[in-house]
């Protein structure tokens, strides 16, 4: 705990030195509370991803992380756990507090009511029936508001923990996360020669064990994994989340098949339980369409495009039914659909140590087909990360916070 400016011997250095303690104690308790809003991950959606730290006289009295199914907010949970000790407590939360009444009430009248002396948050609440009135509404109560975005170290951090939240709310469309795997020189396929030398479903991959794990996590951060009929017939993938982390509600699998040739035998199709979904330019009534929903795959029809499920309708209808977030592992033709769209706030391009001749210049694009709608766009945000032998390269195609 900051020693108080009666302790402090030399007046003169009161002021920074106590400044500097309690910035190094706020960054310790803000990593804790998003530490605790990431354990929502897969459980939280269509809300954010919230955690909460209650400290009083430099003690944690409470802490919590909010869980859809759960329904209470973690500054509710956390300030039900603390009880009395509550009052005069600081709040760390990564996501400005709620003053509207939803599913819950307002969580600013219970930290009122509590008698908390200060919130720390890492941001404001991009929710527009929120959007910094939280915080007025705390600070008119006299509690000690600290919020300096431009500043805050861990503002990026909580920025990426709900920037499918972020988006969606504002746009009413899912995030679309461009996700595919390939050669340093651009193939998305090996040739048949090398996956004659590997073994069973070996074959498949051009990445290692190692990045493919982090693909199953980047699934279970996901609502909705979305892929293309061209997709399903070439590989029969079964495109569930595999990273064995809880979820609540099931990935949901998208197929984009404008004729509805789907097939019944498909990994997909075998599997189904209520979370297969397949847009098509197809009449619904038909044969194959009743045969698919008795397999338990949903089938939606859609305006057609070029032959093809028009995108924005497709997004669109996600978004109404509460996908924040969409993984896009598709082959060449889509991957270009939903770029030439525009309809790609993120990609993440896996690459193996390998080099086959087989590459084209644009990633996961396919060759001889290339748009002269597709512009040349600087990623922003980027980084890379190893896995294994391979590198994963991420960046932003727009930002998903002030992009309007």
């Amino acid at each position: 705990m900051p020693p108080k400016a009666t302790e402090m011997k030399a007046p003169s250095s009161t002021a920074p030195r106590a400044h500097t303690c309690e910035l190094a104690h706020d960054q310790e308790y803000m990593a804790r509370a998003l530490e605790l809003a990431a354990k929502g991950q897969g459980l939280a959606s269509p809300n954010p991803m919230v955690g909460a730290v209650l400290v009083r006289d430099g003690h944690v009295v409470a802490e919590a992380f909010h869980t859809y199914d759960g329904l209470r907010h973690a500054e509710i949970i956390a300030l039900e756990a603390a009880s009395e000790s509550a009052r005069g407590a600081t709040l760390y939360v990564n996501l400005e507090p709620c003053c509207h009444t939803g599913r819950t009430g307002p969580c600013t009248r219970a930290l009122i009511s509590a008698g908390i002396a200060r919130v720390a948050a890492a941001m404001r609440d991009p929710n527009p029936l929120v959007a910094g009135r939280g915080f007025q509404e705390l600070r008119a109560a006299g509690i000690r508001v600290d919020c300096d975005a431009d500043s805050d170290p861990d503002l990026e951090r909580a920025r990426r923990l709900n920037e499918a939240f972020a988006w969606w709310i504002r746009k009413r469309r899912p995030l679309v996360t461009l996700k595919t795997a390939l050669t340093l020189d651009g193939s998305v396929v090996l040739p048949r020669s090398l996956n004659g030398n590997a073994r069973g479903n070996e074959s498949r991959w051009i990445t290692s064990e190692i990045s493919r794990a982090e693909v199953h996590r980047m699934r279970h951060a996901s609502d909705a994994i979305m892929t293309g009929i061209g997709t399903i017939r070439a590989d029969d993938p079964l495109l569930t989340d595999r990273s064995g982390l809880p979820r609540r509600r099931p990935l949901l699998r998208v197929v984009l098949d404008s004729q509805l040739r789907l097939s019944p035998k498909s990994q997909v199709v075998r599997s189904a339980n209520g979370d297969v979904l397949v847009f098509t330019c197809a009449r619904a009534s038909g044969v194959r369409a009743k045969k698919m929903s008795a397999y338990g795959v949903e089938i939606f029809p859609v305006r057609a495009r070029r032959g093809r499920p028009e995108l924005h309708a497709v997004l669109a209808e996600l978004g109404r039914r509460d996908i924040l977030s969409v993984m896009l592992e598709a082959g060449p033709l889509l991957n270009q659909a939903a770029l030439e769209a525009d309809l790609v706030e993120k990609v993440r391009l896996f690459y193996a140590p390998t080099l086959v001749g087989l590459g084209s210049s644009l990633p996961g694009l396919a060759a001889g087909k290339r748009s002269r709608s597709l512009r040349v766009r600087e990623l922003s945000g980027m980084h890379t990360e190893n896995f294994g032998p391979d590198f994963a390269v991420e960046g932003y195609l727009r930002d998903v916070y002030r992009d309007h």
